[in-house]
């Protein structure tokens, strides 16, 4: 049933992909198929006016050290949240800017909290040790329910797509795609200064 159900995901949002106008940079590299196994997002920045901020739908999921992990473990704190996966090249060139920023801005209740979408617990777990990362990630490639709870708010459709979360659980923005890291600082120092 949970493979039914991240088939379907992925279905659902390679439809979604492909009825993109010609235009739109996401839905060509989806046609393209040219074998990079990930759709780079072109680090879009969108940041939600506070009166249009929504919340995501609850979710829960293991860590790839067998922990768990919620949207309720979360409230209060502000959120990095990371989709990636261990294949993607700009996910692992921007994995040590989150590790740093979570160890700097922990004093200020800002957590780092990775959702990996394609992989299996020991490529996760292989993944931290090589890079030294000390933040979860949420194993959601045989769920989907973290991607789930975003869909219809902020539809993570690239990999990485990088989410900055207030402290009363909504979205205040997103990257769709690499992030530049002085951008990322300042939307986790403006959600930090609400």
């Amino acid at each position: 049933m949970k493979r039914v159900l991240a088939a379907a995901l992925l279905v659902g949002l390679g439809f979604g992909l492909t009825a993109c106008s010609s235009g739109d940079d996401l839905a060509n590299q989806f046609k393209a198929g040219d074998n990079k196994n990930y759709i780079a997002g072109d680090g879009t920045v969108t940041e939600y006016a506070k009166a249009n901020r929504l919340t995501p739908h609850a979710w829960s999921g293991v860590t790839e050290s067998g922990g768990a992990l919620s949207s309720a473990d979360l409230l209060g704190k502000v959120v990095v949240l990371n989709f990636w996966y261990a294949g993607c090249a700009p996910c692992r060139i921007e994995t040590p800017d989150l590790a740093n920023f979570g160890k700097i801005y922990s004093k200020d209740g800002v957590v780092v909290v990775g959702v990996n979408v394609r992989d299996t617990a020991e490529t996760a777990l292989a993944f931290d040790r090589t890079h030294d990362i000390d933040f979860p990630s949420v194993m959601d490639a045989k769920t989907g329910s973290v991607i789930l709870a975003f869909t219809g708010i902020v539809t993570p459709q690239a990999v990485p797509t990088t989410l900055v979360i207030g402290r009363d659980g909504k979205v205040n923005a997103s990257i769709l795609g690499r992030f530049d890291k002085n951008i990322l600082k300042t939307l986790i120092e403006s959600a930090v200064n609400e």
